[in-house]
């Protein structure tokens, strides 16, 4: 479920590149807030405070400012590049008792069975619940399931008053055969061989080969030395 984070917000009037460098260097975050029909306010965010609130994906935030407090969802979060740092935020105002559509990540528990392979085909489900009620992730068990087993995306569990919004139908959760070490190595020489790669002769084989010229050299110096002496 999303965290309630307070975060006191300052208004700026101050915009462009250079201001936003100003503010980062003040250890702050540059941000901007919009949403139902309200006109866009740019504001700024304490750093560390804003950092820790937005490492949990679609954070529930109370902004304060001027003493008001607004809720608000972290629509989308810029980060730097190189630098563990966030250049700008985007805040979507929301209500209490209102829907939003969000993406939430799946996380997979559980073991499947033995020689088997468990394949994650979304990451993520978009679902739509209150904007003060938004999971973390959700979860799919695969403890022992078989191969040829494939959960759909209907089929996940969501917590209560969430819908799905993602098709029912698409794959999530696909769990196969795994593929044993001689059909591994044939799929990679049929593989060579479309490639017109010529694989070189395993080791055996030139030690065999070797052996056998070094017996015939054997025996043809023998030869010779029964030549000579007679």
């Amino acid at each position: 479920m999303s965290d309630n984070t307070k975060l006191v917000a300052e208004k700026r009037s101050d915009f462009g590149k250079g201001a936003a460098r100003k503010i980062r260097r003040a250890g702050n975050i540059p941000a901007v807030m919009y949403g139902h029909g309200t006109e866009p306010v740019h504001i700024s965010l304490p750093g560390h405070d804003t950092m820790m609130a937005l490492k949990q994906a679609n954070a529930l935030l109370t902004i304060v400012i001027d003493g008001a407090e607004q809720l608000a969802l972290a629509k989308d979060v810029q980060r730097d590049a190189i630098k563990p740092v966030i250049d700008h935020v985007d805040l979507v105002v929301v209500r209490k008792g209102e829907k939003v559509t969000v993406d939430v990540s799946v996380h997979l528990e559980g073991e499947a069975a033995p020689e088997t392979v468990v394949t994650l085909d979304h990451n993520t489900l978009q679902i739509e619940a209150l904007a003060t009620n938004i999971p973390e992730n959700v979860v799919v068990s695969v403890e022992g399931l078989e191969a040829g087993t494939q959960i759909l995306a209907g089929a996940v569990e969501l917590p209560d008053g969430a819908t799905l919004v993602t098709d029912a139908e698409a794959l999530v959760v696909n769990v196969t055969q795994a593929i044993s070490a001689e059909a591994l190595e044939a799929e990679l020489a049929e593989a060579e061989a479309e490639a017109g790669i010529e694989r070189e002769e395993h080791d055996e084989e030139g030690a065999e080969g070797g052996a056998a010229e070094g017996a015939e050299g054997e025996a043809a110096e023998g030869a010779k030395a029964e030549g000579d002496e007679a």
